[in-house]
């Protein structure tokens, strides 16, 4: 595979190996996983826990990097990048929403959205509005001036989605988004992340919920480090451009 030029895929993963402690102890986390996704998709990553589906998309986010193989975002090799280029490729052009929510206990959740943008060093001067107008968008405006420990599980997370938003990233990755809320909380963020996608952000999820992942217009399927299934919903074929594998 040569290397992705403009107007190809937004990622192109290509025969990506993971392996932690080489040798006698070695754990293979990923087995030659190639994948391209387009711009604008909505992506469903499923598989049991051990397939190597986060530490896919970890790879995505350049939290991780490749024992072999190589991985592009927008044309850009993030696996050969430096940690403080990719603290600032990150910053900039990826949203990521964990499963813990990982925001800071001691900032509210208006300073929490502010401190995105703040690390990124975008929209100096409107930080604050900017960080208003987020957490308007997923519903929790009024709860700003709120330390995490005052909101809900799905509070926090919409307060996460808000903060992984607040650059304004065109790839959102979300690792099991809906884990740790019940039924009702989790079909609300789906709900949005869909939503999201119709306004033209590129979103890959991670679930072992199978309700969830039929949300998305592309489900990959992986076990032991491989993909095994990468399909499409029928309905969303010309919604999506990209062709089941």
């Amino acid at each position: 595979m040569t290397e992705p030029a403009i107007g190809q895929p937004l990622i192109v993963i290509e025969n990506v190996t993971k392996v932690y402690r080489p040798g006698a102890e070695a754990s293979t986390a990923l087995r030659g996983v190639s994948l391209a996704v387009a711009p604008g998709e909505f992506v469903a990553i499923i598989g049991p826990s051990g397939s190597g589906k986060s530490t896919l998309l970890n790879m995505v986010a350049g939290l991780d990097k490749p024992t072999t193989g190589r991985v592009w975002v927008q044309g850009l090799e993030v696996s050969a990048l430096d940690e403080e280029r990719l603290a600032r490729w990150r910053g900039r052009a990826v949203g990521i929403v964990f499963q813990f929510f990982q925001l800071l206990p001691t900032l509210t959740a208006l300073e929490n959205v502010m401190l995105a943008m703040e690390l990124s060093g975008r929209f100096r001067g409107e930080r604050r509005e900017r960080a208003l107008a987020c957490l308007a968008d997923v519903g929790v405006k009024e709860l700003a001036s709120h330390l995490p420990s005052e909101l809900s599980g799905g509070e926090q997370q919409r307060v996460a989605i808000a903060r992984a938003l607040a650059n304004d990233p065109p790839l959102l990755l979300a690792d099991e988004p809906t884990g740790n809320l019940d039924s009702a909380a989790g079909a609300h963020i789906i709900d949005f992340l869909t939503e999201l996608n119709r306004r033209g952000k590129t979103v890959l999820l991670v679930t072992h919920e199978l309700a969830l992942a039929a949300r998305a217009r592309r489900i990959i399927e992986m076990r032991d480090g491989r993909i095994v299934a990468d399909s499409l919903r029928t309905e969303s074929i010309g919604d999506a451009g990209v062709p089941a594998r």
